[in-house]
């Protein structure tokens, strides 16, 4: 697949890329280079492939337990706050 100019203008404003005349080209071919090597990807044999969970055969992920590690400590926090209601942390209004 071949980038057309418009294109990697469209892919420039949406990057926030200011790219001059003379990189223009560049970004063409370089761009329409790596398109054409991912669209590759779509010749590869991948019939009768199963999804796999880990790269090594019969490994497993490890999990940890799900369980409460810390206790609530909110009170403990809230002692260096200087104004706390309810426990909640009251602050200036800043908005009008």
């Amino acid at each position: 697949m071949s980038l057309s100019r418009r294109d990697i203008d469209n892919i420039a404003h949406l990057a926030r890329l200011a790219l001059s005349e003379a990189e223009i080209p560049v970004y063409i071919d370089s761009l329409s280079r790596i398109i054409g090597l991912v669209g590759e990807l779509d010749n590869a044999a991948t019939a009768g492939v199963e999804p796999m969970s880990h790269p090594l055969a019969g490994q497993k992920q490890r999990l940890r337990a799900d369980s409460v590690a810390d206790s609530d400590q909110h009170e403990l926090y809230q002692r260096n706050a200087p104004q706390v209601m309810a426990g909640l942390y009251l602050v200036p209004k800043v908005i009008e």
